[in-house]
């Protein structure tokens, strides 16, 4: 592929901020187009587990990882895993030598685009559509009315990918598993025991095809998804309440759980999100189209059960540039991406899926505690 060739990216999520560094880096054109406008990447999800055999490669290959590992909290590894009494099956306070030391999605964010060129991003450019002209290149257009010409279309737009349709008709289906997200803010100051409950990682209450999944992060606060077993359209109930409402609902299907499980709920911030969690096929492809690829969830949405998503989508734009360094030919750049990519994906979202099932069954917390404990 010639430097001068013209690269649109679909998405400024990591995956995609990563890909555009890795690009810049050696020298290709690019345009990262991104719907938000850039200022929000603090409020888009959580703490991150980032991996060192996957997330962590992309950062070293970009020269990031001491600046990655000043913004890490290594101290966040702590993991507890307890049943609906509060019976506690598995605990690790980690040593600050984990090997996933977590970080917000924004802060990571941040990082990467701090080292792109800004004239490379485009902030409030929705994807609308794309034609792929008849020598290959794409024209592709946004919401706004914008339109420009590219040798080469890299989809990084998520879960509900638009860029995907363009490869396959394979649609997301839902897990069986819906959220609530709900913050606990100010934790140090104002909730200090449940930050001593909680420590500074993770815990995960399991139970009856429910769990409180609970993360400390960066900014003095504590983001627990209430989650649920339940069928696509039982969530919207719950949209429908008001914040008192929701709280008093929450505390009634949690209502025989221990007290300090339920400190979660009590001390929740009117900052709620909801969400319906799907996957694509384990093993989706497409065939190969010569001008149009995927990264991250867009080619390989999986559940968060494993910690794999976001690592999966810095770990494809490695792979993509790796492929780019090897081979001249553009057809031989996507195909050799692309397998590498489906090879690693498959036996994560394999994983994500499993761990899934697992949390979701009889004695969750006790086969996860037992599944964690050879760890130590």
């Amino acid at each position: 592929m010639a430097k001068n060739s013209k690269i649109a990216i679909i998405g400024g999520g990591p995956g995609g901020l990563m890909l555009g560094l890795l690009l810049q880096q050696r020298g290709y054109q690019f345009t990262i187009f991104e719907k938000s406008d850039g200022h929000n990447h603090e409020s888009q999800g959580g703490s991150l587990d980032i991996h060192g055999d996957t997330g962590q490669v992309p950062l070293k290959e970009a020269g990031l990882i001491d600046e990655f590992n000043k913004l890490a909290r290594f101290e966040g590894e702590d993991t507890k895993i307890v049943d609906s009494t509060g019976k506690v099956h598995y605990e690790d306070d980690a040593d600050g030598q984990g090997d996933r030391p977590e970080i917000d999605r924004g802060a990571l964010c941040d990082l990467i685009r701090s080292h792109i060129d800004p004239t490379s991003i485009k902030y409030d450019y929705q994807f609308d559509r794309m034609e792929q002209l008849k020598n290959g290149d794409c024209e592709v257009s946004f919401s706004n009315g914008y339109s420009e010409k590219f040798n080469y279309v890299i989809g990084s737009d998520g879960a509900f990918s638009k860029v995907r349709t363009y490869l396959s008709d394979t649609d997301i289906v839902y897990t069986g598993i819906s959220m609530i997200e709900i913050n606990i803010e100010n934790i140090s100051e104002e909730h200090p025991e449940l930050l001593k409950y909680n420590k500074n990682g993770k815990m995960m209450a399991l139970a009856q095809d429910k769990g409180l999944l609970a993360q400390l992060n960066g900014d003095d606060s504590i983001k627990v998804y209430v989650s649920y077993r339940m069928t696509e359209s039982e969530l919207d109930a719950y949209k429908l309440l008001s914040h008192n409402g929701l709280q008093a609902r929450l505390l009634s299907d949690f209502e025989q759980w221990d007290e300090q499980l339920l400190n979660y709920i009590h001390n929740m911030s009117d900052r709620v999100l909801f969400r319906r969690i799907y996957r694509l096929p384990i093993g989706f492809k497409w065939s190969t189209n010569q001008s149009i690829t995927l990264i991250g969830d867009a080619a390989h949405l999986m559940s968060p059960f494993a910690g794999e998503g976001v690592n999966m989508a810095l770990y494809d734009a490695y792979l993509f540039v790796k492929s780019l360094d090897q081979y001249e030919n553009q057809p031989e750049i996507i195909e050799n991406y692309e397998r590498a990519m489906y090879e690693i994906s498959s036996n994560s979202a394999y994983d994500s899926q499993s761990n899934l099932e697992l949390m979701f069954s009889e004695q969750a917390a006790k086969k996860l505690g037992d599944m964690f404990s050879p760890l130590q």
